[in-house]
Protein backbone atom coordinates (compact mmCIF):
# COMPACT_ATOMS: atom_id res chain seq x y z
CA UNK A 1 0.00 0.00 0.00
CA UNK A 2 1.15 3.46 -0.50
CA UNK A 3 1.54 5.74 2.68
CA UNK A 4 2.45 10.00 3.06
CA UNK A 5 4.98 9.58 5.46
CA UNK A 6 6.45 12.83 6.92
CA UNK A 7 10.52 12.29 7.33
CA UNK A 8 11.40 15.92 8.00
CA UNK A 9 9.78 19.19 8.17
CA UNK A 10 7.92 19.81 4.68
CA UNK A 11 9.27 16.94 3.61
CA UNK A 12 6.33 13.92 3.02
CA UNK A 13 7.31 10.98 0.66
CA UNK A 14 5.07 8.38 -0.46
CA UNK A 15 6.21 4.76 0.50
CA UNK A 16 5.53 1.77 -0.27
CA UNK A 17 4.44 -0.31 2.55
CA UNK A 18 3.08 -3.46 3.73
CA UNK A 19 -0.46 -3.67 3.87
CA UNK A 20 -1.74 -4.18 7.63
CA UNK A 21 -4.09 -7.68 8.54
CA UNK A 22 -6.61 -7.42 11.15
CA UNK A 23 -6.58 -9.14 14.61
CA UNK A 24 -9.80 -10.53 16.48
CA UNK A 25 -12.21 -7.67 16.72
CA UNK A 26 -10.25 -5.57 14.10
CA UNK A 27 -11.45 -4.38 10.75
CA UNK A 28 -9.20 -3.18 8.00
CA UNK A 29 -10.53 0.22 6.30
CA UNK A 30 -9.91 1.42 2.97
CA UNK A 31 -9.47 4.77 3.56
CA UNK A 32 -10.72 6.99 1.06
CA UNK A 33 -10.76 10.76 2.04
CA UNK A 34 -8.93 12.55 5.08
CA UNK A 35 -8.55 15.91 6.21
CA UNK A 36 -5.54 18.07 7.25
CA UNK A 37 -5.87 18.85 10.73
CA UNK A 38 -4.56 22.05 12.65
CA UNK A 39 -1.73 19.98 14.27
CA UNK A 40 -1.24 18.17 11.10
CA UNK A 41 0.31 21.37 10.00
CA UNK A 42 2.50 21.79 12.81
CA UNK A 43 3.86 18.43 12.85
CA UNK A 44 4.20 19.17 8.97
CA UNK A 45 5.96 22.42 9.39
CA UNK A 46 7.90 22.48 12.81
CA UNK A 47 8.10 18.71 13.57
CA UNK A 48 6.08 19.09 16.70
CA UNK A 49 2.58 19.83 17.65
CA UNK A 50 2.69 21.67 21.01
CA UNK A 51 4.80 19.30 23.55
CA UNK A 52 4.65 16.23 21.03
CA UNK A 53 7.74 16.22 18.81
CA UNK A 54 8.35 13.77 16.16
CA UNK A 55 11.35 11.31 16.58
CA UNK A 56 10.66 8.60 13.82
CA UNK A 57 8.88 8.46 10.33
CA UNK A 58 5.32 9.57 10.71
CA UNK A 59 2.05 9.34 9.41
CA UNK A 60 0.32 11.70 9.73
CA UNK A 61 -3.33 12.09 9.78
CA UNK A 62 -6.39 11.46 12.42
CA UNK A 63 -9.91 12.64 10.33
CA UNK A 64 -10.55 9.46 7.59
CA UNK A 65 -13.46 7.95 6.36
CA UNK A 66 -13.43 5.06 3.87
CA UNK A 67 -15.18 1.80 3.70
CA UNK A 68 -14.56 -1.90 5.35
CA UNK A 69 -11.77 -4.06 2.81
CA UNK A 70 -11.83 -7.03 5.53
CA UNK A 71 -12.93 -8.03 8.95
CA UNK A 72 -11.11 -10.00 11.67
CA UNK A 73 -12.76 -12.61 13.66
CA UNK A 74 -15.26 -11.75 16.26
CA UNK A 75 -16.71 -8.78 14.44
CA UNK A 76 -20.51 -8.32 13.91
CA UNK A 77 -22.21 -5.55 12.79
CA UNK A 78 -19.69 -4.47 9.85
CA UNK A 79 -19.12 -6.38 6.58
CA UNK A 80 -16.87 -5.51 3.24
CA UNK A 81 -18.01 -2.34 1.62
CA UNK A 82 -19.49 -0.46 4.01
CA UNK A 83 -18.45 2.91 4.08
CA UNK A 84 -17.45 4.15 7.74
CA UNK A 85 -16.26 7.31 9.29
CA UNK A 86 -13.16 6.46 11.49
CA UNK A 87 -12.74 7.13 15.01
CA UNK A 88 -9.10 8.01 15.63
CA UNK A 89 -9.10 7.15 19.13
CA UNK A 90 -9.08 3.88 21.06
CA UNK A 91 -9.29 3.85 24.92
CA UNK A 92 -8.66 1.43 27.27
CA UNK A 93 -11.60 1.32 28.94
CA UNK A 94 -10.11 0.36 32.35
CA UNK A 95 -7.58 3.32 33.41
CA UNK A 96 -9.32 5.98 36.21
CA UNK A 97 -10.28 8.25 33.69
CA UNK A 98 -11.96 6.19 31.25
CA UNK A 99 -14.14 4.45 34.49
CA UNK A 100 -14.66 7.88 35.50
CA UNK A 101 -16.17 8.47 31.69
CA UNK A 102 -13.44 10.74 30.08
CA UNK A 103 -12.18 8.31 27.67
CA UNK A 104 -10.02 11.62 26.40
CA UNK A 105 -7.74 11.28 29.10
CA UNK A 106 -7.36 7.53 28.70
CA UNK A 107 -4.00 6.81 30.30
CA UNK A 108 -3.15 4.07 27.48
CA UNK A 109 -4.90 5.85 24.50
CA UNK A 110 -4.02 5.26 21.10
CA UNK A 111 -4.78 8.31 19.07
CA UNK A 112 -3.70 8.05 15.43
CA UNK A 113 -1.35 10.10 13.94
CA UNK A 114 -0.23 11.80 17.55
CA UNK A 115 3.68 11.76 18.52
CA UNK A 116 2.15 11.95 21.99
CA UNK A 117 3.65 8.21 22.50
CA UNK A 118 6.70 6.85 21.45
CA UNK A 119 7.04 4.75 19.07
CA UNK A 120 4.23 6.79 17.35
CA UNK A 121 0.97 5.89 16.68
CA UNK A 122 1.04 6.22 13.03
CA UNK A 123 -2.07 8.22 11.52
CA UNK A 124 -4.36 7.85 8.16
CA UNK A 125 -3.08 9.44 5.29
CA UNK A 126 -2.16 5.88 3.51
CA UNK A 127 -4.66 3.58 1.84
CA UNK A 128 -4.97 1.20 4.51
CA UNK A 129 -5.83 1.04 7.97
CA UNK A 130 -6.10 -1.57 10.59
CA UNK A 131 -8.64 -0.27 13.94
CA UNK A 132 -10.78 -1.25 16.55
CA UNK A 133 -14.45 -2.53 14.71
CA UNK A 134 -15.90 0.21 17.44
CA UNK A 135 -13.89 2.90 16.12
CA UNK A 136 -15.93 2.65 12.55
CA UNK A 137 -19.43 4.54 12.61
CA UNK A 138 -21.11 4.01 9.60
CA UNK A 139 -22.35 6.51 7.46
CA UNK A 140 -24.85 6.12 4.26
CA UNK A 141 -24.12 5.53 0.54
CA UNK A 142 -25.02 8.99 0.02
CA UNK A 143 -22.73 10.90 1.88
CA UNK A 144 -19.12 11.66 0.53
CA UNK A 145 -16.24 10.41 2.32
CA UNK A 146 -14.67 13.73 2.62
CA UNK A 147 -17.56 14.77 4.48
CA UNK A 148 -17.80 11.59 6.28
CA UNK A 149 -14.35 12.53 7.39
CA UNK A 150 -15.38 16.04 9.13
CA UNK A 151 -16.96 14.01 11.87
CA UNK A 152 -13.82 14.61 13.78
CA UNK A 153 -13.47 18.28 13.90
CA UNK A 154 -16.99 18.22 14.88
CA UNK A 155 -16.54 15.95 17.82
CA UNK A 156 -13.78 18.50 18.87
CA UNK A 157 -16.38 21.22 17.95
CA UNK A 158 -19.31 19.90 19.92
CA UNK A 159 -17.13 18.17 22.97
CA UNK A 160 -16.14 21.64 24.17
CA UNK A 161 -19.42 23.41 23.24
CA UNK A 162 -20.64 20.91 26.25
CA UNK A 163 -17.51 21.90 28.35
CA UNK A 164 -18.80 25.60 28.13
CA UNK A 165 -22.62 25.06 29.67
CA UNK A 166 -25.61 26.14 28.49
CA UNK A 167 -25.12 28.99 25.50
CA UNK A 168 -28.71 29.09 25.26
CA UNK A 169 -29.61 33.26 25.35
CA UNK A 170 -25.46 33.60 25.90
CA UNK A 171 -23.21 36.28 23.86
CA UNK A 172 -20.21 34.77 22.45
CA UNK A 173 -17.32 35.49 21.21
CA UNK A 174 -15.33 32.99 19.02
CA UNK A 175 -11.71 33.95 19.03
CA UNK A 176 -10.28 31.96 15.77
CA UNK A 177 -12.29 31.37 12.44
CA UNK A 178 -10.36 28.01 11.12
CA UNK A 179 -12.04 24.68 10.26
CA UNK A 180 -12.68 24.13 13.54
CA UNK A 181 -13.49 27.61 15.30
CA UNK A 182 -15.94 27.54 12.14
CA UNK A 183 -17.50 24.73 13.95
CA UNK A 184 -17.77 25.46 16.82
CA UNK A 185 -19.57 28.77 15.51
CA UNK A 186 -21.85 26.44 14.32
CA UNK A 187 -22.13 23.90 16.99
CA UNK A 188 -22.57 27.10 19.31
CA UNK A 189 -25.31 28.68 16.96
CA UNK A 190 -27.41 25.49 17.17
CA UNK A 191 -26.81 25.20 20.90
CA UNK A 192 -28.99 28.33 21.46
CA UNK A 193 -25.99 31.33 21.47
CA UNK A 194 -28.06 34.38 20.79
CA UNK A 195 -25.47 36.75 19.54
CA UNK A 196 -21.87 34.91 18.13
CA UNK A 197 -19.23 37.39 17.13
CA UNK A 198 -16.10 36.27 15.42
CA UNK A 199 -12.67 37.63 15.29
CA UNK A 200 -9.63 36.64 13.21
CA UNK A 201 -7.12 38.04 11.57
CA UNK A 202 -7.46 36.05 8.06
CA UNK A 203 -10.69 38.05 5.61
CA UNK A 204 -10.96 34.71 3.88
CA UNK A 205 -11.39 33.33 7.53
CA UNK A 206 -14.31 35.68 8.66
CA UNK A 207 -15.82 35.41 5.29
CA UNK A 208 -16.53 31.45 6.03
CA UNK A 209 -17.24 32.64 9.72
CA UNK A 210 -20.45 34.54 8.04
CA UNK A 211 -20.99 31.40 6.11
CA UNK A 212 -21.34 29.25 9.04
CA UNK A 213 -23.78 32.01 10.93
CA UNK A 214 -21.91 34.55 12.62
CA UNK A 215 -23.73 37.67 13.39
CA UNK A 216 -20.59 40.10 13.22
CA UNK A 217 -17.26 39.46 12.26
CA UNK A 218 -14.01 41.88 13.65
CA UNK A 219 -10.58 41.80 12.74
CA UNK A 220 -8.12 41.01 15.25
CA UNK A 221 -6.14 43.95 14.33
CA UNK A 222 -8.45 45.87 15.09
CA UNK A 223 -7.85 47.39 18.88
CA UNK A 224 -10.33 49.56 19.31
CA UNK A 225 -13.11 47.24 19.19
CA UNK A 226 -11.62 44.63 21.70
CA UNK A 227 -10.48 47.67 23.72
CA UNK A 228 -14.20 48.25 23.62
CA UNK A 229 -14.82 44.69 24.64
CA UNK A 230 -12.77 45.02 27.30
CA UNK A 231 -14.82 48.13 29.09
CA UNK A 232 -16.47 47.84 32.42
CA UNK A 233 -15.21 44.33 32.81
CA UNK A 234 -15.74 42.54 29.65
CA UNK A 235 -18.64 42.09 27.30
CA UNK A 236 -19.21 38.17 26.44
CA UNK A 237 -20.94 35.56 28.41
CA UNK A 238 -18.96 32.86 27.20
CA UNK A 239 -15.64 33.31 24.45
CA UNK A 240 -14.01 30.36 22.89
CA UNK A 241 -10.99 30.53 22.07
CA UNK A 242 -10.16 28.74 19.42
CA UNK A 243 -6.38 30.14 17.77
CA UNK A 244 -3.96 28.49 19.95
CA UNK A 245 -2.28 31.77 20.07
CA UNK A 246 -1.41 33.91 23.24
CA UNK A 247 -2.71 36.67 21.95
CA UNK A 248 -5.95 35.31 21.04
CA UNK A 249 -6.12 34.08 24.85
CA UNK A 250 -5.55 37.38 26.01
CA UNK A 251 -8.32 38.88 23.91
CA UNK A 252 -10.20 36.42 25.59
CA UNK A 253 -9.57 36.85 28.76
CA UNK A 254 -10.00 40.52 28.62
CA UNK A 255 -13.08 40.84 26.55
CA UNK A 256 -15.39 38.03 28.54
CA UNK A 257 -17.62 39.71 31.39
CA UNK A 258 -16.99 39.62 34.76
CA UNK A 259 -18.21 35.58 36.01
CA UNK A 260 -18.17 34.57 32.29
CA UNK A 261 -16.37 31.19 30.49
CA UNK A 262 -13.25 31.31 28.57
CA UNK A 263 -13.01 28.03 26.59
CA UNK A 264 -9.52 26.79 25.68
CA UNK A 265 -9.93 24.89 22.01
CA UNK A 266 -7.17 26.21 20.32
CA UNK A 267 -3.86 24.23 21.02
CA UNK A 268 -1.46 27.20 22.79
CA UNK A 269 2.47 26.51 22.13
CA UNK A 270 4.53 24.72 24.60
CA UNK A 271 5.94 26.15 27.42
CA UNK A 272 5.07 29.58 29.24
CA UNK A 273 1.96 31.60 27.55
CA UNK A 274 2.47 35.70 28.73
CA UNK A 275 -0.77 36.62 29.07
CA UNK A 276 -2.92 38.97 31.50
CA UNK A 277 -3.54 35.55 34.02
CA UNK A 278 -4.44 37.87 36.63
CA UNK A 279 -7.87 38.67 35.02
CA UNK A 280 -8.69 34.96 35.90
CA UNK A 281 -8.89 36.15 39.54
CA UNK A 282 -10.01 39.68 38.88
CA UNK A 283 -13.02 38.92 36.91
CA UNK A 284 -13.68 35.93 38.88
CA UNK A 285 -13.56 34.27 35.05
CA UNK A 286 -14.05 30.61 34.55
CA UNK A 287 -11.11 29.32 32.34
CA UNK A 288 -11.59 25.66 31.36
CA UNK A 289 -9.48 23.84 29.19
CA UNK A 290 -11.22 21.13 26.08
CA UNK A 291 -9.20 18.50 24.76
CA UNK A 292 -9.76 16.11 22.07
CA UNK A 293 -13.64 14.45 22.62
CA UNK A 294 -15.35 11.89 24.75
CA UNK A 295 -18.31 10.24 23.60
CA UNK A 296 -19.60 12.65 20.28
CA UNK A 297 -17.80 11.01 17.74
CA UNK A 298 -21.32 9.66 16.82
CA UNK A 299 -23.49 12.10 17.75
CA UNK A 300 -20.96 14.30 14.99
CA UNK A 301 -21.59 11.69 12.23
CA UNK A 302 -24.82 11.33 12.75
CA UNK A 303 -25.04 15.68 12.36
CA UNK A 304 -23.44 15.53 9.36
CA UNK A 305 -24.92 12.78 7.70
CA UNK A 306 -28.45 14.33 8.20
CA UNK A 307 -27.32 17.42 6.81
CA UNK A 308 -27.84 19.48 10.38
CA UNK A 309 -24.79 21.04 10.00
CA UNK A 310 -23.73 22.23 6.71
CA UNK A 311 -20.48 21.19 6.04
CA UNK A 312 -20.16 22.73 2.60
CA UNK A 313 -18.59 26.38 3.41
CA UNK A 314 -15.54 24.82 5.04
CA UNK A 315 -14.59 22.20 2.77
CA UNK A 316 -12.40 23.98 -0.01
CA UNK A 317 -9.67 21.98 -1.54
CA UNK A 318 -9.00 18.34 -2.07
CA UNK A 319 -5.48 16.77 -3.75
CA UNK A 320 -4.56 13.21 -4.62
CA UNK A 321 -2.37 10.98 -2.32
CA UNK A 322 0.76 11.76 -3.99
CA UNK A 323 0.28 15.64 -4.06
CA UNK A 324 0.81 15.66 -0.58
CA UNK A 325 3.12 18.40 -0.09
CA UNK A 326 1.54 20.40 -2.16
CA UNK A 327 -2.03 19.85 0.21
CA UNK A 328 -0.14 20.84 2.96
CA UNK A 329 1.20 24.23 1.46
CA UNK A 330 -2.30 24.82 0.58
CA UNK A 331 -3.50 24.00 3.71
CA UNK A 332 -1.09 26.37 5.54
CA UNK A 333 -2.21 29.10 3.37
CA UNK A 334 -5.40 30.74 5.22
CA UNK A 335 -6.10 33.42 2.29
CA UNK A 336 -6.82 30.93 0.03
CA UNK A 337 -8.21 27.56 2.02
CA UNK A 338 -10.24 26.30 4.92
CA UNK A 339 -10.64 22.57 5.23
CA UNK A 340 -8.29 20.87 2.56
CA UNK A 341 -8.43 17.18 2.20
CA UNK A 342 -6.52 13.88 0.82
CA UNK A 343 -8.48 11.69 -1.70
CA UNK A 344 -7.10 8.12 -2.02
CA UNK A 345 -9.69 7.33 -5.02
Amino acid sequence: MLAAVLHEPQRIRIDELDPPEPAAGQVRVRVRAGGICGSDLSYYFKGKSGDFAVREPFILGHEAAGEIDCVGADVTGLVRGQRVAVNPGLACGTCRFCRMGMPNHCLDMRFMGSASTFPHSQGMFRQFIVVGATQCVPVPESLGFAQASMAEPLAVALHAVKQAGSLVGARVLLVGCGPVGCLLLAVARRAGAHRVVAVDLSGKALQVARSVGADETVNAADADQIARWSAQRGTFDVVIEASGSPAGLDTALRSVRAGGTVMQVGNLPAGQSPVAANLVMSKEIRYMGSFRFANEYAVATDEIASGRIDLSPLMTHSFSLAEANRAFEIAHDRSQSMKVHLSFD
